[in-house]
């Protein structure tokens, strides 16, 4: 004897409450197995070693007296471009100071 395809569909219906799966019918993409899955990020967080900031040290344990080389030559590479008239503009104070104002004139 056959089922009929009403049924087949209350049988599914009630298959999917029983084991507690989604029911889907229309076999729509759902995403399901993405979100199932274990998150990733936990695990890449652990894998990298934690990377070390000299300026974060530098500020957390001022006793060391610890100097960021790096951004030591980065403080004197703008001075030098500054000395060389290379360097960013000033902010403007107030809005008479900005050049816009003056390329509009």
């Amino acid at each position: 004897m056959a089922a009929l395809p009403s049924q087949l569909k209350a049988l599914t219906r009630l298959r999917c409450a029983v084991f507690q799966t989604s029911y889907n019918p229309t076999s729509m993409r759902t995403g399901a197995k993405y979100l199932r899955a274990r998150l990733r990020g936990p695990s890449m967080l652990k894998y990298y070693p934690p990377v070390i900031n000299i300026a974060q040290l530098a500020r957390k344990y001022p006793e060391l007296e610890l100097v960021d080389e790096d951004e030591e030559q980065r403080l004197q590479d703008i001075e030098d471009r500054k000395k060389r008239g290379k360097g960013a503009p000033k902010k403007a104070k107030t809005k008479a100071d900005s050049r816009r104002t003056q390329r509009k004139r």
